[in-house]
């Protein structure tokens, strides 16, 4: 695909969301950090963005929770990329049961390299998690206010995640992951004061070489993103409920 291909598809995207009228809702936040966030890219940008072998089919997501399937970018057989369908909150291996990831959806950076649930597949088991927005609550007198946060050209971009595979017995395994957060950039911190990791394009074959084991060489991936192409939109309260999935909740506020 070329770039002005590329270009116009992301151009096409912003455009969309822009257009969609705001909607009511009703209320069921979610406080995690980070607790949810957009995929909304067609298939053919993430394709081009993680180079990929083939065009996958993503159908837009614009309210993904956690305990919720994501697509994820690893490395597979002979270094080969691959995107992948990945729970969200991860299992460790050693787990007696699956209901833990609901608390593992996020590792801060900071630690993970130390926290038992987080040590071995930041060693071994990284990947990209495809986005192209987050979401974030900041109070406002007695409610949540919700910001949708984004790149100002609506471009798609990678989380840093890690990720696990557990299996109970002889049921079928399961595949995990969780997002690594780091502190706030001047966008984000007047929301939050904590943020995704944002892996730079140029950075991803670092973040997924094999040979990558030692935490201090993946320390500087795991800045806060610079701030300048970034925005906070403030949305109205559809995203608070899990169950809206469509680009009504992330349309901005009139």
């Amino acid at each position: 695909m070329s770039a002005v291909r590329l270009r116009t598809l992301h151009a096409e995207l912003s455009t969309s969301r822009a257009a969609v009228p705001r909607t009511d809702a009703p209320k069921a936040y979610h406080g995690a950090m980070c607790g949810r966030f957009t995929q909304a890219a067609p298939g053919e940008i993430v394709a081009e963005l993680f180079e990929l072998p083939s065009v996958p089919d993503l159908p837009p997501r614009w309210n993904i929770a956690p305990t919720q399937d994501v697509a994820a970018v690893r490395a597979g057989a002979g270094g080969r990329r691959e995107l992948v369908r990945l729970h969200w909150g991860l299992v460790p291996s050693w787990a007696k049961e699956r209901s833990i990831g609901a608390r593992m959806i996020n590792a801060r950076a900071e630690t993970a390299a130390e926290k038992p649930a987080f040590r071995a597949a930041l060693r071994a088991r990284r990947c990209l998690i495809a986005a192209d927005g987050f979401y974030e609550w900041r109070r406002v007198g007695a409610r949540k206010q919700p910001f949708h946060i984004a790149f100002r050209d609506g471009r798609a971009f990678a989380f840093a995640g890690v990720w696990e595979r557990w299996q109970a017995g002889q049921g079928e395994a399961l595949e995990s992951c969780a997002i690594l957060t780091t502190a706030a950039n001047e966008v984000v911190a007047p929301v939050h004061d904590r943020m995704p990791v944002i892996v730079a394009p140029g950075a991803y074959a670092e973040w997924l070489a094999a040979d990558a084991r030692d935490p201090s060489r993946l320390a500087p991936l795991l800045a806060p993103y610079p701030p300048e192409e970034m925005h906070a939109v403030p949305v109205g309260l559809r995203v608070n409920n899990p169950a809206n999935d469509d680009a009504a909740c992330a349309a901005p506020l009139p």
